[in-house]
């Protein structure tokens, strides 16, 4: 394990089981600790306790899901319990943590703010990662290099995550924004498939066609881009609706020019009605997608890395820290230039702390 300042940096390579195993090496006392704290801190942040013998048969289920369409990755969990000196178990209720969480119907801040654009000064695609649980403390990040393909991968990381967004050497990027609508139900959770997508696929058409076959556990909306074309894809039950940048119709005017912009309620038509956000977090996810729009709008074409965190810095696209570990807060931001296969990261508040940078 090398560091690129404070954010542990996780060089893995080789068969799946052996990434695995080099990332619970890694970070085996972190891992060890986070699911000694109250369950992975689910009993926390959640309204009822859980214990982990209850959630055996949900893990189960999840990991019987997994393994149907993503084989590696169950071998690659394997390989994670084996280097952190854990069960199988706990090595899977890392990756199901937000999925058992499920709906959180509860007055919220925020819960990601994500945009992306192409142009001639490159692709860039721009996030927050606002989290309940503080997870700040666990982030990490992945340099995955898999035996016998030419892709490298690097991805952002938390608590034990094979993968959470990122990017690979091929110029893809993929970043996310929760939303709620539909059945959560054992599938395949969506940071495995942002995984999948940085590992499988070279481009935005090609990640288009992956996620198509998959079935995945729960609503989200992905953002992606590469050296041609930025995208957003609105997730409900197996439904998916694609949004270009350009097209203002069907994205309520936040996808223009070359650039798509998301937060957390669902902006299709088709998807509109069956959008579970309560009316305090939909407030929210409003005012953000307004400031980020107006915000990188007004940035210029060959804007850096440190024009966009300044954005991603300021309220209320970034949410602050209100001392109550349930409630979402800023605990990353990140920007990724996909075409330079640079993944720059601020860990916590990004008004507060000073960017680190990664390359696959």
């Amino acid at each position: 394990m090398t560091a690129g300042g404070g954010i542990p940096f996780v060089r893995a390579s080789g068969d799946p089981f052996a990434v695995g195993r080099a990332h619970g090496e890694a970070l085996a006392g972190p891992l060890r600790a986070f699911l000694g704290d109250s369950l992975c801190r689910l009993n926390k942040v959640m309204q009822e306790p859980v214990t982990q013998e209850g959630l055996l048969p949900s893990i189960a289920a999840y990991r019987a899901a997994v393994g149907a369409a993503l084989p590696d990755q169950v071998l690659e969990v394997a390989g994670l319990a084996e280097g952190a000196g854990i069960t199988q178990d706990e090595a899977w209720l890392l990756q199901l943590r937000r999925e058992i969480m499920g709906y959180r119907k509860v007055p919220a801040a925020g819960d990601c703010t994500t945009y992306a654009r192409t142009g001639p000064a490159g692709p860039v695609l721009a996030q927050t990662v606002d989290l309940n649980g503080d997870l700040d403390d666990f982030i990490g990040v992945l340099a995955i290099d898999r035996a016998g393909s030419p892709r490298r991968s690097l991805v952002l990381s938390f608590g034990g995550l094979l993968g959470y967004l990122g990017l690979n050497n091929d110029g893809l990027a993929v970043g996310l924004n929760l939303v709620l609508g539909g059945e959560w139900r054992p599938g395949i959770p969506p940071y495995n498939a942002i995984r999948h997508l940085v590992d499988s696929a070279g481009s935005v058409t090609e990640a288009l066609e992956i996620l198509r076959g998959l079935r995945l556990a729960s609503s989200r909306t992905l953002v992606l881009c590469d050296r041609e074309r930025a995208v957003f894809v609105e997730i409900l039950g197996d439904e998916q609706r694609i949004v270009e940048s350009g097209n203002l119709a069907e994205a309520s005017g936040h996808a223009t020019g070359a650039g798509v912009v998301h937060t957390n309620h669902f902006l299709h038509p088709d998807f509109v009605p069956g959008d579970e956000i309560n009316v305090f977090a939909r407030n929210s996810s409003v005012r953000r997608l307004k400031a980020a729009t107006a915000g990188f709008g007004e940035l210029p074409p060959d804007a850096g890395p440190e024009d966009h965190f300044a954005l991603l810095s300021q309220p209320p696209v970034c949410v602050p820290d209100r001392g109550d570990i349930r409630a979402e807060r800023t605990v990353a931001a990140v920007v990724m230039l996909p075409d330079r296969g640079e993944l720059h990261v601020r860990p916590g508040d990004p008004s507060l702390t000073r960017t680190e940078v990664f390359r696959v």
